[in-house]
């Protein structure tokens, strides 16, 4: 249940053919720590190429996100993808939510974000194929911080900054 489907070092290092050979046409990404570090508000390049090619692809992407509607938003707007902020992530509302807005079935949706116990697991609550990314930065918020220790426990090779 808590293990992803697949690991990567960062979202751009997903390769899109791989997804696509495995029926994936829809995604559904995290925020902070997967697309952004903690507080920055500047994607990086990579991040950016990436979206894009996966929109010039046919991939529909949904950004789904615990944190406030204004940095989500304002994010999301960035990458010219639909957001779901307040995601209460791992309930599965959220998840639910960005499958509808994606308007595809569960095995053709990945969920790709850097928490073991909001992203994989709401993911996995919700039958969806899950991608674990490092964390681009170390820097979390408290609670983040606690949940990084039993991620270290359960995924003892899990590279974490």
């Amino acid at each position: 249940m808590f293990g992803p489907n697949r690991f990567a070092p960062r979202l751009h290092d997903v390769p899109h053919e791989e997804l696509e050979a495995a029926g994936i046409r829809g995604l559904i990404v995290d925020l902070d720590n997967t697309l952004l570090g903690f507080r920055e508000t500047e994607l990086a390049r990579e991040h950016l190429e990436w979206v894009a090619r996966a929109h010039d692809r046919g991939f529909r992407i949904v950004m789904l996100s615990n944190n406030f509607t204004a940095r989500v938003t304002s994010i999301a707007a960035q990458l010219n993808v639909a957001c779901i902020p307040n995601a209460l992530k791992p309930l599965p509302f959220g998840f639910l939510r960005a499958v509808q807005a994606l308007k595809m079935r569960r095995r053709e949706i990945a969920v790709v974000g850097d928490q073991l116990f909001t992203d994989v697991l709401g993911g996995k609550l919700c039958g969806l194929y899950t991608i674990l990314t490092e964390p681009i930065e170390a820097k979390d918020l408290a609670l983040t911080s606690f949940f990084r220790f039993f991620e270290r426990l359960m995924l003892p090779n899990r590279r974490v900054p």
